[in-house]
């Protein structure tokens, strides 16, 4: 009896801090600090639900490759700022890239904005295809996120311009750390190619299965049956792009963001 007892103490003590941190995430994301440009995209990103499935923890060390603008950065950061820790790994302000740096020093200034959200984020060194790497020492990081980023690294470098970023991430991740991908899915009908920033789903996962990582789960929220992924000047054809302007923008406004797989890898 006793240990029923305990057993079920034990379990509703787990029980209180996933609600917890469930809590957390959920107050991190409707933070009013948050871009209100970003937050229109939620319900095209689902940022809850996407990184509840990677199973993020706010006492994990995690490495965001490549966040652009920092759309993940303003929920990450305030999420892991009391237990964990964020790793912005982007573009070196040194960088020899002139875009590049241009990206460094905008990321810059969007963690200065705000020293009470930010000031706890680190910043890594992520620079593909030109191989510039030194994202966080090895087996330090409980996760490693990108978010619509390997279709770039596979069109800037090839198979092995993937390979070599993917070993970057296995490198960095400690046994049982996960990796989590969301990108643009390509159909699988379609045959690879010139596919405008959609990359099939088969080769995101043979490519991280070379690197070493053990695949853990699929998830559908970020799917989007309406994308036909076949357009003039590619997913930026879509929102929030509309790369044609106003030509035909209300028939791609209906279709909405892009189709995209989320992935859930695990080393081994």
């Amino acid at each position: 009896m006793k240990r029923l007892i305990l057993a079920l103490a034990v379990a509703a003590g787990m029980a209180q801090v996933a609600h917890a941190e469930d809590a957390a995430l959920k107050a991190a994301i409707a933070s009013p600090a948050r871009t209100p440009a970003n937050v229109a995209r939620d319900p095209a990103r689902h940022p809850y639900e996407t990184l509840t499935f990677f199973g993020i923890r706010p006492d994990m060390t995690v490495a965001e490759l490549a966040p652009g603008g920092g759309w993940y950065t303003e929920i990450l950061a305030p999420y892991l700022a009391d237990k964990g820790k964020l790793i912005a790994a982007g573009e070196s302000p040194k960088s020899k890239d002139e875009e590049g740096r241009r990206d460094a020093d905008a990321l810059t200034k969007k963690l200065a904005s705000n020293p009470a959200l930010y000031g706890k984020v680190e910043r890594g060194v992520f620079e593909p295809p030109a191989h510039a790497y030194a994202i966080a020492k090895p087996e330090s990081v409980d996760m490693v996120l990108t978010f619509r980023n390997l279709h770039n690294w596979k069109e800037g470098g090839g198979d092995e311009g993937v390979k070599t970023v993917l070993g970057e991430a296995y490198k960095v991740l400690k046994h049982g750390g996960v990796l989590g991908v969301v990108d643009h899915r390509l159909p699988a009908s379609r045959a690879a190619g010139s596919t405008g920033g959609y990359v099939h789903e088969a080769y995101v996962i043979k490519m991280a299965e070379a690197a070493g990582f053990k695949l853990a789960g699929k998830s559908e929220v970020n799917a989007n049956p309406k994308d036909t992924a076949d357009y003039p000047k590619g997913v930026w054809t879509l929102p929030p792009t509309y790369a044609n302007k106003d030509v035909d923008r209300a028939k791609y406004a209906a279709i909405g963001e892009s189709d995209r797989m989320t992935l859930k890898f695990v080393k081994p």
